[in-house]
């Protein structure tokens, strides 16, 4: 891991991480950034500054009119299939592997944290890593889908013939109740939630710090911008992320 400069909060992050019992990551769109892969919501840059989500990312529109569903969601898989893990996803895998963090909880879809090679991941909005049918439940991986977006003239069909929808969680779905399970188990169970690149304003993921606070534990961010947590941080480092958590493993 390349040595970075401790900042006095970094210093004070490490401290934490150090007390703590537990850590476990809650990740966002911003510690996929450094990879290539734009967040949604930065003013000028973000990805809904371009389209509207309900326009091409709703469940809704998938059913309706999946040709539109597709024309968004076949640049986004073009798009994702060069970026590789940054700095700050293998700091996270450092402190798994250093027994420093019990688990990453990430709102992403992209593998990064998968690629990387976390173990105990959850993706509570599921992940690109495959394609299902919602009629029949033929499930097929992310090159197959791919291969069929390219074959089926821009909706990858099942071989029933009914269009394939990215295992992704879209607007107007409820999230995976086993995983949502799992974050929350780890989130209240966490002495230190380490909040990564999230503006932790989407929910029901935006209520897992507060669930770490009010069974005791702390939250430390990490983190461009405002988030509604500020006030209640222990730490917060807003610098670039992938610096950020290289600085932290190396001064712990």
């Amino acid at each position: 891991m390349e040595g970075r400069v401790a900042t006095a909060a970094v210093e004070r992050l490490a401290g934490l991480v150090r007390e703590a019992g537990s850590t476990v990551a809650l990740t966002g769109a911003g510690i996929s950034v450094p990879s290539g892969i734009p967040d949604f919501r930065s003013p000028g840059t973000g990805l809904w500054e371009k389209v509207d989500p309900m326009a091409v990312a709703h469940i809704d529109v998938f059913r309706r009119e999946p040709e539109r569903f597709w024309r968004f969601y076949g640049d986004r898989f073009s798009s994702l299939r060069d970026c590789q893990p940054n700095g700050a996803h293998r700091a996270l895998v450092e402190l798994e592997e250093r027994g420093l963090l019990d688990g990453v909880i990430t709102q992403n879809i992209d593998m990064l944290h998968r690629r990387a090679g976390t173990r105990e991941l959850v993706e509570v909005h599921g992940s690109i890593a495959e394609s299902r049918c919602l009629d029949c439940g033929a499930r097929y991986p992310l090159e197959e889908a791919r291969a069929r977006l390219e074959r089926d003239g821009g909706v990858p069909e099942c071989d029933c013939g009914r269009s394939l929808k990215p295992d992704v969680v879209l607007f107007g779905e409820l999230l995976p109740e086993a995983a949502m399970e799992r974050a929350t188990t780890l989130a209240a169970g966490a002495d230190l939630l380490l909040c990564v690149g999230s503006s932790l304003e989407v929910y029901p993921v935006a209520g897992l710090p507060g669930l770490t606070l009010r069974a005791g534990g702390r939250i430390a961010l990490v983190t461009q911008g405002p988030t509604p947590y500020d006030a209640d941080a222990a730490v917060k480092l807003d610098g670039d992320v992938e610096h950020e958590l290289q600085a932290l493993v190396a001064a712990l």
